[in-house]
């Protein structure tokens, strides 16, 4: 079994996992299955080239 030495550490690792992976890589179901960060940039990039109608 692997521990943490301190809150810290577990905090920080805790962390790098939230930001790297689940809400940066991993498919998300609302999303269409695609990962958060691939889907806000199909959004900016779709709302930019309607903005520029305008």
């Amino acid at each position: 079994v692997v521990g943490y030495v301190s809150f810290s550490e577990a905090a920080h690792a805790i962390t790098d996992y939230i930001v790297g992976y689940y809400s940066a890589l991993r498919p998300h179901e609302y999303n269409g299955g695609l990962p958060p960060n691939e889907s806000e940039n199909r959004y900016w990039k779709n709302s930019n080239s309607v903005a520029s109608f305008c």
